[in-house]
């Protein structure tokens, strides 16, 4: 029974990774100016208050949510599912954005932390788990674009290079 489940556990745990680094991601576009604006907002509300402000970004994801189902009955299965693409893409967006400025109030939460502990370790052990089967695909990868950027000498490449090394870089201001 374990050898059938084992797929499954790997399945579950490349998805949870794929969402982690996508919710990494996320975060990293350079919003600061509205983080800041929106940091003052929430300041005044107490750690309750800014758990009704991180359940914003479902709600505005209903109405996509219902186009997807309205789409599914209508049979137009390819719109269905660029929607939900773009809803899953465009909440994640929302909820790493109202995450990164409600974190430090909704840690306050006991019920919330223990939450985010145990989603902290259910990060740790998808990647404990895919560790070993991803590393040597990673490493050949990056020696394979190691391999392109010391052939390439084009204008347009370059710019990607410095795109991806910019898109890699820590953001200026981190919150612990």
């Amino acid at each position: 029974m374990r050898r059938l489940l084992k797929p499954l556990w790997i399945a579950l745990a490349a998805a949870f990774l794929l969402e982690a680094w996508l919710w990494e991601a996320m975060k990293r576009v350079p919003w600061q100016r509205l983080r800041a604006g929106a940091k003052d907002l929430i300041a005044p509300l107490p750690p309750q208050g800014t758990l009704a402000v991180f359940a914003i970004p479902a709600v505005v994801l209903l109405p996509l949510k219902v186009t997807v189902v309205w789409l599914v009955l209508k049979g137009a299965w390819v719109s269905a599912m660029a929607v939900l693409a773009f809803a899953k893409l465009f909440g994640l967006a929302l909820s790493a954005f109202a995450f990164d400025i409600c974190r430090d109030k909704l840690l306050q939460l006991p019920a919330f932390r223990r939450t985010y502990e145990r989603v902290v370790a259910a990060r740790q052990w998808a990647k404990d788990l895919l560790d070993p089967m991803i590393a040597p695909v990673r490493q050949q990868l990056r020696e394979r674009l190691r391999r392109i950027e010391r052939r390439a000498t084009g204008r347009r490449f370059r710019f990607i290079v410095r795109l991806r090394s910019k898109m890699r870089r820590e953001p200026s201001s981190k919150v612990a």
